[in-house]
């Protein structure tokens, strides 16, 4: 492994890990992201973690703020709702690139988040399923530039989740993930990119009546 290799596999790790932690709430909006501390962790220079910072700056997760340092973003309302929409509206492009390409295998992968989601315990493990579920059902549409944006989204869906989620879990039936599913397994899209629009607006209307 050349040096330019280790150190992108170092920038990865610190950018995989902050972003975990930011994600679950370890690391509280406006909590200042301290060099010094992540190098130390991570055993590394300080080069790879300004870099790990920049890339969750462009991923909407930290901000650069003058006299004050590079520190997690905060999120609002207003937040949540902008990216329901966005999400909606993505996701549904992403559904209909990706229909023509499913086979038995992907809507069976589909199945098996499904199922995982229905099983969890805690809002963790069932974020982990539903993302994969959402994941799955759009990831042949051939649009890598379409699918990072989504990822992103889904990160900041996922704050806004278990921010207000967290002590309130019960586990539950994916009514609206079935009847997506169904109605692809059916070659009904028009049914399923409905299910799915409606499916992802109602759930950033509930995640904003809880901020």
């Amino acid at each position: 492994m050349d040096q330019h290799e280790h150190k992108q596999t170092v920038v990865e790790q610190i950018e995989a890990a902050l972003t975990d932690r930011i994600v679950r709430g370890e690391l509280k909006p406006d909590e200042k992201l301290r060099q010094d501390h992540i190098a130390e962790e991570f055993d590394a220079s300080h080069v790879p973690v300004r870099e790990a910072f920049r890339r969750l700056e462009a991923r909407g997760l930290a901000k650069s703020i003058p006299r004050r340092g590079v520190r997690v973003s905060t999120f609002s309302i207003s937040d949540a709702k902008e990216v329901a929409e966005m999400r909606a509206a993505l996701e549904v492009l992403a559904l209909r690139h990706a229909f023509p390409f499913h086979t038995a295998y992907t809507l069976n992968l589909a199945l098996e988040a499904i199922e995982d989601g229905e099983r969890a315990l805690d809002v963790f493990t069932w974020e982990e399923a539903n993302q994969r579920f959402h994941r799955t059902i759009i990831s042949t549409c051939k649009m890598p530039k379409l699918l990072a944006t989504i990822d992103d989204l889904h990160l900041a869906s996922a704050r806004f989740l278990f921010s207000t989620w967290r002590s309130r879990w019960e586990t539950r039936t994916e009514h609206d993930h079935r009847t997506i599913l169904k109605a692809l397994h059916k070659g009904e899209i028009d049914t399923a990119a409905a299910v799915l629009e409606r499916h992802v607006r109602l759930t950033g209307r509930k995640l904003s009546t809880f901020f």
